[in-house]
């Protein structure tokens, strides 16, 4: 296992102007982390080659991997022609994956306001395709590409399964966010039991869980069922965090876990406590 950490979880200090991405790099390595995993929030990589190349030597010389690069993406177009554009954007990204040298590349796949089970198997034909060429255009660079259980839509395990075996190549997984299942109202230690035999890619996320009759206010966001959440510090929130990594430890996986924060907490300290209590855990597990 390689513990690092998302640059998403850093998004705090970048939009304050304490660091920037390459800040972000130092930052990670000072703290242990082993890899970094690149999110382009709050700057781009398409069209922007020096900064991509400065990424990548950056994290060389630091001695720490690029583990994922992680993009957004919607398939589930009103028309032919942003369908195509949509899987010409995302393959362009897959080049930048590339240059920066990762093997793992997350694209979400879809976005709807209907979240419901027979929208799902409509749009799931046309999703898988867009899947499976971006698939095929990544394998050329040795890249697997995967779905995070992310954006309600494809958030439930038994979609994401539904939707990797759809595609059908090798080289398409799920980044696995453990957290995010709770965003469908889903148990995360079952999800994970459930799904982590097509993990590519695991986030350890935390959230607080509060039922739709006690609306905590600002800060918290609706489930798919209308209960509440909001990001935690790793460990402190409702998640049963030591039987989730127990479960992940003893699937045998053994790659790349990036922690996501995405609380009201300050951003540093947050992240550093979240790496700890991973560390502890998974050597009690």
């Amino acid at each position: 296992m390689k513990l690092g950490v998302s640059s998403y979880s850093l998004l705090g200090a970048m939009q304050s102007g304490e660091m920037d991405i390459l800040g972000v790099i130092d930052w990670v390595a000072d703290q242990g982390g082993e890899h970094i995993e690149i999110v382009p929030i709050g700057f781009e990589l398409i069209g922007n080659p020096e900064l991509t190349d400065a990424i990548r030597e950056k994290a060389q010389s630091r001695g720490i991997d690029i583990s994922n690069y992680a993009i957004g993406a919607n398939f589930a177009t009103e028309t032919e022609e942003a369908y195509e554009a949509e899987i010409k954007r995302v393959m362009a990204e897959v080049d930048v994956a590339a240059r920066l040298g990762v093997k793992r590349m997350r694209h979400d796949v879809a976005n709807s306001s209907d979240i419901s089970i027979g929208n799902f198997y409509r749009e799931l034909d046309r999703l898988a395709a867009a899947c499976a060429r971006i698939a095929d255009h990544a394998a050329q660079y040795g890249i697997v590409t995967s779905v995070e259980n992310h954006g309600y839509f494809i958030q439930n395990s038994d979609r994401v399964q539904i939707l990797v075996n759809k595609v059908d190549r090798s080289n398409f997984r799920t980044t696995l966010d453990v957290g995010n299942f709770m965003c469908s109202d889903e148990e995360s230690v079952a999800a994970v039991k459930n799904n982590i035999s097509y993990a590519s890619m695991v986030h350890v996320k935390d959230f607080y869980l509060r039922p739709s009759y006690q609306n905590p206010g600002d800060g918290w966001f609706k489930t798919a069922s209308g209960n509440y959440l909001r990001g935690a510090i790793v460990g402190h929130g409702d998640i049963d965090m030591q039987e989730v990594l127990r479960v992940v430890k003893n699937s045998g996986y053994d790659s790349y876990i990036s922690l996501e924060f995405e609380g009201l907490e300050e951003c540093k300290k947050a992240t550093k406590i979240g790496l700890d209590n991973i560390k502890r855990y998974w050597d009690q597990a």
